[in-house]
Parts: structure tokens; C-alpha cells; sequence
């Protein structure tokens, strides 16, 4: 502070009397201003009583007394801002320990900033409220790479607070530890998002520590001793690092903490007692970590419990019935465990969030569980739970979901039509029955309802025509009979429409055409007949239409043109003609008219569908030749005996001594009562007499077509032919198989005596084929494998568009693929990387050892799916690496696949998709070659966003993101969950 104050303004107001009786107050003000003070003091003098000319004291009297008082109080004002001048200064080494960090730093956040100007002032620092000593230094987001200043700061002895958090420290030098342990007020340190790597240090001298945050770093080791000097502690947060061993043991003198938070490390062992003894808590996240056993009892003795979760565990035994008692607690998030047994009563008393989903819980719901008024939300997905959903239903609750159980009995109607604040109902996957309850039409905030694959009798209730803020409608594979109510079509926010697999009987209503949002709609599997009306033209924001196996006829209306995903008119009653207009629906990609009666030439106009991969017209009338279509087009025109159409021979040879063809015997087994539509998989024991070993055979699809379509033996002997080879690796071969009727399938061949082959990996292996094909819109869903003693063989649908690195690097013609089909890449693969990590189609986060363009097929050009998700389960993930390109630069000292790992390799993907370079270019890494340049538009595809400026800064800003991903510390790279979220709000924003 300035030694000189200016005294700026002064003021002094005399109010005089205006009518009897009034007072008359007199206001003086000072303005100083001075190096670090900018203050308004304000002096209210008393009130004078207003006094008549009769009164014994003058005008001139009273106004002498004011003026005393005014001098006198002058004075003292004076003196006070006097010794605030004194008292005020900054220590000089305080000042010069900040000029240290300030020419260290040179941040340009500091830029204008006067190195000689009170620190007080600086951005980031705080000082006390005089400004006599700094107490908290903030640097978050300061691009800070070097940690030399940071003893430099522990110069200054007040420091009560230091945040370097979202930086990118790789170390923290030892002099810091011994400097900063000696700060006796030394309250919070942040280091979390950084790159930190190694040991958590030692923490000795630190007693008066209340927070310690060192989240998000790649910290590795085990926690001991490090953290028992910290008895002050209230909170400490260590998530989402590489801690192995088990919980730390020496928090047992933490009598004071009140948060602990230590999820996505590798802390394993059982669950520790000694939790029970820190009575403060309020706060426990242990969640996606390798923590067994049970969860004590005792735990419930926990009084000031807010928020357990200890997710994503292999927790087994009860939940306990005591945490019930915990009065304060409102979230307990116990999901993707191994917890058995009964739901306990009286558990969500006091709970506003409760998700026990992905466990093995039986029993039935307790009637008292979905009751109580603070509750909101409540997941018990994919459990073994059965019996009736409880009637008593909290008015309050926002979101219910029990899908993937057995729950049985009627549909408890009377509760729903007080749900007013119900947003999304999901009781999908269960043995519900009798009638949807038209109450359900009172829930007006409901946006998704999914209460697919149940055995929900009677009519669509026309009431919920009146949830106007419905989005997602799937009553998919029940029992429905009746007509579409034309009072859907008042939904007028309805995105999706599954009611597919009944028995819906009518016309398809011309109403639905009003529907602008409908993106998917699945009306396939009914009793529909009629025409298709033709208004469904007027659906512009229609991807999908599924209107096969019904009993529609007459003529084919003109469809939206923006159908992208598919048009499936199959097992129906058209006939004539194929109409020339479908050509039409350029971007389309599966067109399926399979099972119909249509007849004559196929238009060769359809060979103008470029977005085309699929064309199935099997089992019609038609007659000629087959138009070309291109290279990347499966047509299947299998049943129509009068096309002329050349069916290519499989590459086999049937010479060989010891091929499958001519060495198995099969000892077929009949399933007798196998009725049409079972959901049971078929493994069939065949055995190799020659070779005196078993082989197994598991069809993991019920798809008849491909049941038929598929010939084991001679696909077997043409995936050993090199010719059919379309990529290989140390671990597996992929192989491009044609059948007899012209439709490829992608094979691929592990060997099972690779090195890499874990322990117990077949089992683990087979296990994680039946699980993926619960993934099919984000994998590629397995339908067949077949295990023989040194090798496994998968059969999938072959992707029509190959690979994603065939897309970018391998096409010898001049097409290239356009920003919107990019970003629709980048967008799925996310979503899929988000759903294996976390999502709530897995039990447990699914890590990819073998990440790549060339592990992502394209079923479709806005569909990517994601190959090779078994292999985490067949092989050691310590010893898989990854492609050349794609492996994260931590591999070399954690040698573990993680989901931060995941996301390296997706991060260049994403590059790969913005620049069209592969993951090696010009004998770099694509990441390290793109921050050579100084102008990052430099690096993008000309060919993409040289095409307006707009696209240009789009991808821009997605390169931003890209190399987040990829970047150098795992800590810095966001999840993939996240980043979804940020990826479809750009997508909003881009209008894609």
C-alpha cells in the first residue's frame, strides 16, 4: 500500500427543515483511494431534533455544535487509515517469494499485470483482510508444466490454501513437502487433474491438513504410511489414479474426516472394518475399484452417512439392512457387484437415490422399498427380483428402473396416476401382464417408457396419446392386440416408436404422419394390413422404418428421403413391380423386401443408391439379371428361381487330408418342443474322430436366415486359405468368407496357444461372446463360434463398408467420406466406448486391449461398431499392447489395459478422421505430428474442410478434443461417458 493517501471528496450535507416536526440528518463521505484500497467510509451523524424559533438553542448554536463533532470525528478517521498503513504492508519476503513464482511462471494470465504491485492484487492470490499476509494462492487452468515454484510458495508462512489443480505438474519436488509440512495453518492442498506420476508423497508435518485432493493423476503404489501424520483431516480424495493394495489401513487415526473418495483406483482385498470408526463421515466413494467380500453391518453406525457408493466392485453377500437407520443418508449406489439375497426392508426410508442394478438380488420388491415421499430415484436393473411391483409408489419419484428381472402379476395401475413428477419408467425384459393401465396417461413429465418384452395383454391405451412430453415409446414383444390409437400422433415430441412383435391388428393410422421429431419407427411383427399411408412421406426426420412381417399390400408411397438406417417392407403382401422411386432414397442403407410377391426386372436405377450396403430380395418373383451393384453392396436374391444372377464358387478345398470337411463326424441332438421364437441358444457337441479331440459348436443368434445361410464346414476350410484374408495380427486373422447364395460373412480365428492366452481364457472367452451380443448396436454381435483345440473361430455379418480404416486410408477410388459421416463416427464410437466403460447394458466396465481404425467395422456409413471386445476376456491384458500408433504412452510402466487407455486410442482415432492420416504419418505418431505444426488447420483434410469455413472451425474444435484424448497424462483425458454428452452437444450446435 501506498505510503501517501489523497483525500478525493468531501461532503457534507446539511438537510434542512422542510415541515414541523421533520429531522435533519447530516452525511459526510470520504473517498480515499490508495495502492491496493478503494474504500467508501461513511459517517451518519446523529439525528438533530428539529427545533422552533421559541427553542433555547439557535440555528448558529447547533450548527457550531455539528462542526465540533464533525472535526472530532475527522480525527480519528484520520488516525485509523494511518495505522492501516503501518499495519497493512506485505512482509518483504512474502513480496519477494511472489516475484519468485511470478518470473517463473511467466503465465499469461499475469499478462498487464505489474510485477511490482501488491501481490494482494494478483490474480489467484488472496490475502487476508487487511492485506498484511497472502492466505490462499488459486492456480487452476494456469497451463502450469513445472513444479519449481511450488517451494518457493511454501515461503510464505500465513498460506492457509494452495490449488494447483487442472495444470500439467508431473512431479512435486521434495523441498516442497519439507517447506510447506512446516506451515502450521496450512488447511487445503489441491492437486488434482495434473500428471502426477509415481508415489503418493510422504505427508509429515502436515497436522493442521483438512482437505488433500490428488484426483484424476496416474499415482501409483500403495497407500500405507504416506497419510498418518494427517490428523486434521476432513476430506481426501485420491480417485481415479493406479493405488493398488488395499484400502489404506492408517486412516484410522482420521477421527476428524468427513469425505473419502478413492474410486477408479485398483484397491483390492476386502472391504475394510475400520470405516466404521471414522463417525464424521459423510462422504464414501469407493466405487470402480476390485474391493470383495461383504459389507460389514457395523456400517450403519455411520450417523452422519450422506453418500455411500461402492459401485462397479466384486462386493458380494446382503446389502445390509442397516444402513436403513442411517438417517441422514440419501444415496447409496451399490450397482455392477455381486450382492445376493433379498432387497432389505425399510432401506430407503430416508433415501433419495438408491441403484442396486447389476447384481444377482432375488426375492421379491419390499412393498415399503418405492414408498417413502424423498425418494426420487431408483434403479434395480438386471437382478433376479420377481413378484408384483409394489402398488405404494412415492408421489415424488422422477425415475424408476427394473428392467432384466422376473417381475410377474398385473401392472399395479392405480399408483401411476399420482406419478406427476415420473420421467422415465423402465420395466422392460419381465413377466408383466394383463392391461398397460390407462393411468399412465397421467404422467404428463414421463419422456421414456419401456415396458418391452413383457406379456402385456389387451389395447394401446389411447391415454397415452396425453403425455405430451414423451419421447421414447417401446412396447415392443408383448401380447398387445387391437388398433395404433390415432391420438399418438398427438406426441408431437415422440422421437422413438417400437411397438413391434404384437398382434396390432388395423391399419397403420395416417395421423402418425404428423409426428416431425420420429426418428425410428418399428411396427414390424402385427397383424397391420392395408396400404402404407401416404403421408409417411411427410416424416423428415425418419432414419428408420420397420414395417416387415405384417400383411400390408397395394402400392409402396414415396418415402421420407432423409431414411438413412433402413427400410424393411419384408414378409408382407406387395406386389408387382419394385418401384423405381426407392432409388430415390440415396443415404439409405438396408433395403429388405424379402418375402413378398413383387415381380419383374429390379430396377437397375437402384444401383444409384450410393449410401446402399445392403439389398435383401429374397424369396419373391422376380426375373433377369441381377443389376452390378458396387463392391460394398450385399445383394441377396436367394428364392427367386428366374434371376439370372452368377453365384461365385467358395474357396475350399475339399482335397485337403485333414480339413474339417473330411474328418468330422456330427452326433446331431433334436430339441424336441424347440418352438418358433425361443430365445434359447443351441450348442451343438459335434466331435473330431481323426483328431481324438472335441470341438464345440454355439449359435449365438436366433436368426434362422443366418442359421441357413451359414455352412460350417466349408466356411471353416475357407477361412484357411490366405487369399481370404482381410487383416491379421499376432492375435487374431480375419477372413472375408462368401456362402453358396451369395452373402459374406467375416470370420475371425484366434490361436489359443498365443502366449497372451490367459489362464481360464476360453471360459472367460465364450463367456464374453454371449454377454456381446447383448451389445449388437455398438458391437459387432458374434452369431456363431466354434471352438477347436488350437484355435476359436467367430462368424459376424460381414460389414458392408469394411473397416473404418478401409473407409479413410485403403480406397483406391477418389470418394471421400464427408464431415457428417465423420462426426457421426466419432459419435458412435464414443457412445459404444461409453456403454462398454460404464453404461447400463454392462454388469461391469468392458476394457478393449486392441483399440484401432482397423478394429472399427462399418455396418453402416452413421454406425460404427466396435470388433474385438472379447479379447479382454481371452487374453492377459499385462501383456497386450495394442496396434503400432494407438498404444498410450503409460503402457510402458502400468502394463494394464484402463479406460484412460481406451480413450488414448479413441483420441486417435478421432485424429485420424479429422487430418484422413493414418496413426503413424511421416514416420511419427499422428499426435506428435500434428503439435509440430504451428497452425493446427494446417493438418486438417483439405478435402473435408477446405469445403466451407463453418466446417472448417468444426473440425477444429473437435481437434481440440481429439487431442485431449490424446494426450500424455491419462488424467487429462475425459471419459468416455463425458464426453459423449459434450460430443452430441456440438452435434446440436453443428446442426449434424
Amino acid at each position: 500500500m501506498a505510503a501517501s493517501m489523497m483525500l478525493k471528496s468531501t461532503s457534507v450535507i446539511l438537510m434542512r427543515k422542510k415541515t414541523s416536526g421533520e429531522c435533519r440528518t447530516a452525511d459526510a463521505r470520504y473517498r480515499f483511494e490508495g495502492e491496493g484500497l478503494n474504500a467508501v467510509k461513511s459517517i451518519e451523524f446523529e439525528c438533530v431534533q428539529c427545533v422552533r424559533r421559541s427553542d433555547r438553542f439557535s440555528w448558529n448554536q447547533m450548527q457550531a455544535t455539528m462542526i465540533t463533532k464533525f472535526v472530532h470525528l475527522s480525527s480519528i478517521l484520520y488516525l485509523s487509515f494511518f495505522l492501516q498503513l503501518v499495519f497493512s504492508q506485505l512482509p518483504t519476503n512474502q513480496i519477494k517469494a511472489m516475484r519468485r513464482v511470478y518470473d517463473m511462471l511467466q503465465n499469461d494470465i499475469w499478462n498487464g499485470t505489474n510485477k511490482t504491485s501488491t501481490p494482494c492484487s494478483w490474480k489467484g492470490i488472496s490475502c487476508n483482510s487487511n492485506d498484511s499476509s497472502i492466505t490462499k494462492v488459486s492456480f487452476p487452468l494456469f497451463s502450469i508444466s513445472s513444479s519449481e515454484f511450488l517451494p518457493v510458495i511454501c515461503q510464505i508462512s500465513t498460506l492457509e490454501s494452495l490449488d494447483v489443480s487442472q495444470n500439467h505438474l508431473s512431479s512435486i519436488p521434495n523441498e516442497f513437502i519439507t517447506s510447506c509440512g512446516g506451515i502450521s495453518g496450512l488447511k487445503l492442498l489441491n492437486f488434482s487433474r495434473n500428471k502426477l506420476e509415481g508415489f503418493l508423497p510422504t505427508f509429515t508435518g502436515f497436522g493442521k491438513l483438512e482437505s488433500l485432493d490428488f484426483s484424476h493423476n496416474t499415482l501409483s503404489g500403495k497407500v500405507e504410511l504416506q497419510l498418518s501424520g494427517l490428523n486434521s483431516l476432513k476430506s481426501l480424495n485420491l480417485s481415479y489414479n493406479q493405488f493398488i493394495g488395499s484400502v489404506p489401513t492408517s486412516l484410522g487415526k482420521f477421527n476428524l474426516l468427513e469425505e473419502l473418495q478413492l474410486s477408479a483406483n485398483y484397491f483390492e482385498g476386502q472391504f475394510s472394518t475400520q470405516i466404521v470408526n471414522f463417525g464424521n463421515l459423510t462422504l464414501v466413494d469407493l466405487s470402480l475399484n476390485n474391493l470383495s467380500g461383504v459389507i460389514p453391518d457395523r456400517l450403519g453406525e455411520l450417523s452422519k452417512l450422506q453418500v455411500l457408493v461402492i459401485s462397479a466392485n466384486n462386493l458380494g453377500g446382503a446389502v445390509p439392512q442397516s444402513l436403513g437407520n442411517i438417517k441422514t443418508l440419501t444415496r447409496f449406489a451399490a450397482n455392477q457387484n455381486r450382492f445376493v439375497g433379498s432387497i432389505p426392508i425399510g432401506l430407503t426410508k430416508n433415501l433419495r437415490n438408491l441403484d442396486l442394478s447389476f447384481n444377482s438380488l432375488n426375492g421379491t420388491i419390499p412393498q415399503d422399498l418405492l414408498s417413502p415421499l424423498n425418494l426420487q430415484f431408483v434403479d434395480l436393473t438386471s437382478n433376479n427380483l420377481e413378484g408384483t411391483v409394489p402398488g405404494n409408489i412415492s408421489v415424488n419419484l422422477i425415475r424408476l428402473r427394473s428392467g432384466q428381472n422376473a417381475l410377474n402379476g398385473l401392472f399395479p395401475s392405480a399408483s401411476f396416476g399420482s406419478l406427476h413428477s415420473l420421467t422415465y419408467l423402465e420395466l422392460d425384459n419381465n413377466q408383466l401382464s394383463g392391461p398397460i393401465p390407462s393411468e399412465l396417461g397421467k404422467c404428463k413429465k414421463l419422456a421414456l417408457l419401456n415396458l418391452a418384452q413383457n406379456k402385456l395383454s389387451g389395447p394401446i391405451p389411447v391415454e397415452l396419446g396425453d403425455i405430451s412430453d414423451l419421447q421414447v415409446l417401446s412396447l415392443q414383444s408383448n401380447n398387445l392386440v387391437g388398433e395404433i390409437p390415432s391420438n399418438i400422433s398427438q406426441l408431437n415430441r415422440l422421437q422413438m416408436l417400437n411397438i413391434s412383435w404384437n398382434s396390432l391388428t388395423g391399419s397403420i393410422p395416417s395421423s402418425l404422419s404428423s409426428l416431425t421429431n420420429l426418428t425410428n419407427l418399428n411396427l414390424q411383427g402385427n397383424k397391420l394390413s392395408g396400404q402404407i399411408p401416404t403421408a409417411i412421406s411427410n416424416l423428415n426426420a425418419l432414419l428408420e422404418l420397420q414395417l416387415g412381417g405384417n400383411q400390408l399390400g397395394g402400392p409402396i408411397p414415396e418415402m421420407p428421403l432423409n431414411l438413412l438406417i433402413a427400410l424393411n417392407l419384408s414378409h408382407n403382401l406387395f406386389q408387382g413391380p419394385i418401384p423405381v422411386s426407392l432409388s430415390r432414397l440415396t443415404s439409405l442403407e438396408v433395403l429388405d423386401l424379402s418375402y413378398n410377391r413383387f415381380s419383374g426386372q429390379i430396377p437397375d436405377i437402384l444401383i444409384k443408391m450410393g449410401g446402399l450396403t445392403r439389398l435383401v430380395l429374397s424369396n419373391n418373383q422376380l426375373s433377369g439379371v441381377v443389376p452390378v451393384f458396387g463392391s460394398f453392396v450385399s445383394v441377396d436374391t436367394c428364392g427367386n428361381r428366374n434371376l439370372m444372377y452368377p453365384t461365385p464358387k467358395l474357396e475350399y478345398n475339399e482335397n485337403k487330408g485333414k480339413t474339417l470337411s473330411s474328418t468330422i463326424v456330427l452326433i446331431l441332438f433334436v430339441i424336441c418342443g424347440f418352438s418358433f421364437g425361443a430365445t434359447a441358444k443351441i450348442c451343438i457337441q459335434y466331435f473330431i474322430w481323426t483328431n481324438l479331440h472335441q470341438t464345440e459348436v454355439c449359435w449365438l443368434t436366433d436368426d434362422r436366415l443366418h442359421k441357413s445361410r451359414i455352412k460350417l464346414s466349408k466356411a471353416m476350410t475357407a477361412s484357411c486359405r490366405p487369399i481370404n484374408v482381410m487383416q491379421s495380427n499376432e492375435f487374431y486373422t480375419y477372413y472375408k468368407v462368401m456362402m453358396p447364395c451369395g452373402v459374406y460373412y467375416c470370420i475371425k480365428k484366434i490361436k489359443k496357444r498365443n502366449k497372451s492366452f490367459s489362464l481360464h481364457g476360453l471360459e472367460r472367452f465364450k463367456q464374453g461372446l454371449v454377454n456381446s451380443g447383448h451389445l449388437s448396436n455398438y458391437t459387432m454381435a458374434p452369431l456363431v463360434y466354434v471352438v477347436e483345440s488350437d484355435t476359436a473361430c467367430i462368424f459376424y455379418e460381414y460389414p458392408q463398408h469394411g473397416t473404418l480404416f478401409d473407409l479413410l486410408h485403403g480406397r483406391n477410388d477418389d470418394s471421400v467420406l464427408d464431415w457428417k459421416s465423420r462426426f457421426a463416427i466419432a459419435v458412435g464410437i464414443c457412445r459404444g466406448l461409453a456403454i462398454l466403460h460404464g453404461g447400463s447394458l454392462v454388469s461391469n466396465p468392458i476394457l478393449l486391449l486392441h483399440v484401432s481404425s482397423s478394429s472399427i467395422f462399418m455396418k453402416h456409413l452413421y454406425q460404427p461398431l466396435i470388433g474385438d471386445i472379447e479379447l479382454g476376456r481371452a487374453f492377459s491384458s499385462s501383456q497386450v499392447a495394442g496396434a503400432v500408433g494407438y498404444v498410450p504412452p503409460e503402457y510402458a510402466y502400468v502394463m494394464r489395459v484402463t479406460e484412460a487407455g481406451n480413450m488414448y486410442s479413441f483420441g486417435v482415432i478421432m485424429l485420424e478422421l479429422l487430418t484422413g492420416k493414418p496413426a503413424i504419418s511421416e514416420g511419427t505418431e499422428l499426435a506428435k505430428w500434428i503439435i509440430q505444426h504451428e497452425d493446427l488447420g494446417e493438418v486438417l483434410d483439405n478435402r473435408v474442410s477446405g469445403n466451407s469455413v463453418q466446417v472448417h472451425q468444426q473440425m477444429l474444435l473437435l481437434l481440440e478434443i481429439a487431442l485431449e484424448c490424446s494426450s500424455v497424462s491419462p488424467s487429462e483425458r475425459p471419459d468416455a461417458i463425458e464426453l459423449l454428452d459434450t460430443l452430441q452437444t456440438l452435434g446440436q450446435q453443428f446442426g449434424i
